[in-house]
């Protein structure tokens, strides 16, 4: 007896973090080997200029916002676009020896600029994280939702990858919704920003990168399509905070 053929599912479709940037890349492909050049080739002076541009709140900053999201002592946390290591550091101060921090990013050149011993530190993409099912408390990713492909395949792979009740914490940078606003972060991050990255560095890749962030920021989906997208992820509790107007703090559970 002839069973009934079952159907293959419908993919998710696909939600790009931004709208295409031809004057940086043509196809997806092109996109990814662009970020992974301009990641690795920028990653000695990354933490050098960022320090200057937030004036050393920084880490301040990250911190409160690990804490607000619930990160506890002896946690098992996955710091997804771990990048230089930014978030890494305030994330090991707050769950002391007791806890452990996988990283996992596509930059080795930005994985080599970590220098936190005994890290275990991992290749990889956000859609398709080389962890297995249910293997951390806590997930954070900070400043890289805008150079993923697919926002709702990486929320799926964090609800995969999260155990019962475990938070998610992502950290991005919003336009702002006032004209006058916007159009002051463009001129900052456009042309202010890309001068001191070359005076500091020295480099025609920092300014290049930099320039990049703006154009990333100013056509990324909108706060509320990060929060849906969340939500179909099977994420409970989804909440958005913001400072300064720019500064999005995206937070969730997964069910216990």
């Amino acid at each position: 007896m002839n069973r009934p053929v079952q159907p293959l599912p419908t993919p998710a479709p696909v939600l790009a973090p931004h709208a295409p940037l031809p004057a940086w890349y043509g196809d997806e492909d092109e996109h990814q080997r662009f970020l992974r050049s301009i990641f690795d080739d920028t990653a000695p002076d990354y933490e050098r200029i960022e320090r200057i541009l937030a004036l050393g709140s920084g880490p301040r900053y990250r911190r409160k916002a690990l804490q607000d999201a619930g990160l506890a002592v002896g946690a098992d946390v996955l710091d997804v676009g771990i990048g230089t290591g930014l978030m890494a550091r305030e994330a090991l101060g707050l769950i002391g020896p007791k806890g452990r921090l996988v990283g996992v990013d596509p930059s080795p050149g930005m994985m080599g600029e970590v220098g936190i011993a005994g890290l275990e530190l991992l290749q990889g993409r956000a859609e398709a994280l080389p962890r297995p099912d249910a293997s951390c408390d806590f997930l954070c990713m900070g400043y890289a939702l805008r150079h993923i492909a697919d926002v709702s395949a990486a929320f799926a792979e964090f609800e995969r990858v999260l155990r019962p009740g475990g938070r998610v914490l992502v950290l991005e940078i919003t336009r702002p919704a006032s004209p006058v606003g916007n159009a002051l972060l463009k001129a900052y991050m456009r042309t202010v920003v890309p001068l001191i990255a070359r005076v500091v560095s020295g480099g025609h890749d920092n300014a290049r990168l930099w320039r990049y962030y703006w154009d990333t920021i100013e056509a990324c989906i909108a706060p509320e399509a990060v929060l849906a997208a969340l939500g179909s992820a099977r994420f409970t509790d989804v909440r958005r905070t913001v400072d300064l107007g720019i500064f999005s703090a995206y937070t969730a559970v997964k069910p216990a």
